[in-house]
């Protein structure tokens, strides 16, 4: 990567840093929820669109929300935790 890059990258990099540390605990657990919703929701979607390209809007929220609930049984019963 280019030096001049690099540098930008950090800064903008250290500039999300300092304003987090801003936050309240409310504010970065909103920014948190925006981020999922503006990021993975819509790669997650993509995802299930790509391997079921027939399911119509019903049918992609449909799976959507199960997978979700899945990976929320995972981490409720603490099924591949970090050591």
């Amino acid at each position: 990567m280019d030096d001049s890059i690099r540098e930008l990258a950090d800064e903008i990099y250290r500039e999300k840093v300092l304003r987090a540390r801003k936050m309240s605990v409310a504010e970065r657990f909103d920014e948190g929820i925006a981020l999922f919703e503006e990021l993975a929701l819509p790669m997650m979607k993509a995802g299930i669109r790509h391997q079921f390209p027939d399911a119509d809007d019903a049918d992609v929220e449909s799976i959507l929300r199960k997978r979700l609930r899945r990976l929320k049984q995972v981490a409720d019963y603490g099924i591949y935790q970090d050591v």
